[in-house]
C-alpha cells in the first residue's frame, strides 16, 4: 500500500511539473512573440508578403536591407551617443541616490523618517503625466533646457529604486554593522564595506531598471528638445514612421536596433539580478 501511494505521488510531480513547464513556455512565447515578429518583419526580403496567412514567422527570404535603410535615414549613431549619457547619468544618479537613500531610511534613526517614507510611496502613486508642465517649467527655469541633462535630471534618483534598496539594506542583520562600529568604522565605511558587497543582486535591478526607463523614454526627451541633434534613439527612430510609413521593414528594424542594448545589458547583469531574489540575508 505504501509503495502504491509512493508510486501515486511521483506520477502526480511528475504530471505537476509537466503543466508548470508547459505553461511557462505558452507565457514566454507570448511575452516574447512580438520581439520575434518583429525581428522576422526586419529580416524579410522585398518583395515578401508581410501580411500572408498563415503568418510567416521565418522569412523564405532574408535580408538586412532594412538595417542599412534605417542608417542612411537617421544618424542612428549619434542618438545612440545621446541615449548612451542620459542612460548613464540615470543609472549612476540612481545608483548613487537611491542607495543612500535606502541606507538612511533603512538604517538610519532620524526626525521625520516616516514621512520620507510617505514622500517616496506618494512619488510611486502619481504619473509622470501629472508633473511633466511643472518638470519643463523648472528645467526652463534652470537654464538647462534642450540639453541631455535635462532629459536624464527627472529620472536620475527613481522612488521606486529607493524603496527598493531601503527594502534589501533592510534585510541585513544589525549585529553585521555593530561589529564593524565596535572595529571602529564610522557610517560611510559601513556603507561601503558591509552594506553595499550584501546588495550587489538588488543595486544591479536598479541599474537594469534605471536603464531601460531612461532609454525606453519618449514624451520626455520629445518636449524638452528641440534641437534634432540632440534627440534621443526613441524620439530619432521616429521619423522611420512618418517617412517610411509604407514600408513596416524599416520601422520594425528600427525597433530591433533599440532592443539590442538593453538585450546586452541584460545579460551582463543577469547574474546579479537573479542573486537579488534572496538578498539581504545573511549568506554562508
Amino acid at each position: 500500500m505504501a509503495k502504491q501511494t509512493v508510486k501515486l505521488g511521483k506520477k502526480h510531480t511528475k504530471a505537476a511539473l509537466v503543466v508548470r513547464y508547459v505553461a511557462l513556455i505558452l507565457i514566454a512565447f507570448l511575452m516574447l512573440f512580438p520581439l520575434l515578429w518583429q525581428l522576422s518583419t526586419s529580416l524579410k526580403a522585398p518583395g515578401l508578403d508581410l501580411y500572408a496567412r498563415p503568418p510567416e514567422l521565418i522569412p523564405s527570404k532574408v535580408s538586412g536591407a532594412a538595417y542599412g535603410r534605417v542608417f542612411d535615414i537617421v544618424p542612428v549613431w549619434s542618438y545612440i551617443v545621446n541615449s548612451l549619457i542620459v542612460a548613464a547619468i540615470t543609472v549612476g544618479g540612481n545608483l548613487l541616490g537611491a542607495t543612500t537613500a535606502g541606507y538612511a531610511l533603512a538604517k538610519m534613526n532620524f526626525r521625520g523618517k516616516k514621512i520620507a517614507f510617505a514622500v517616496f510611496i506618494m512619488g510611486i502613486l502619481v504619473p509622470a503625466e501629472v508633473i511633466l508642465v511643472s518638470r519643463y517649467v523648472l528645467v526652463q527655469n534652470i537654464g538647462i533646457g534642450d540639453t541631455l541633462l535635462a532629459v536624464a535630471l527627472p529620472g536620475a534618483v527613481g522612488a521606486l529604486n529607493v524603496l527598493l534598496m531601503a527594502n534589501a539594506i533592510s534585510g541585513i542583520p544589525n549585529e553585521i554593522e555593530e561589529a564593524a562600529m565596535i572595529d571602529g568604522a564610522n557610517a560611510w565605511q559601513r556603507f561601503t564595506r558591509v552594506v553595499l558587497p550584501s546588495v550587489k543582486g538588488t543595486m544591479a535591478v536598479v541599474a537594469i531598471f534605471s536603464f531601460v526607463g531612461a532609454w525606453d523614454e519618449f514624451l520626455w526627451p520629445l518636449i524638452v528638445l528641440s534641437d534634432q541633434s540632440k534627440y534621443t534613439l526613441t524620439v530619432g527612430l521616429n521619423f522611420l514612421k512618418g517617412t517610411f510609413s509604407n514600408d513596416p521593414r524599416v520601422v520594425a528594424a528600427g525597433t530591433m536596433i533599440a532592443i539590442i542594448p538593453l538585450i546586452i545589458l541584460f545579460l551582463s547583469l543577469q547574474k546579479y539580478f537573479f542573486q537579488g531574489v534572496g538578498e539581504g540575508g545573511v549568506k554562508g
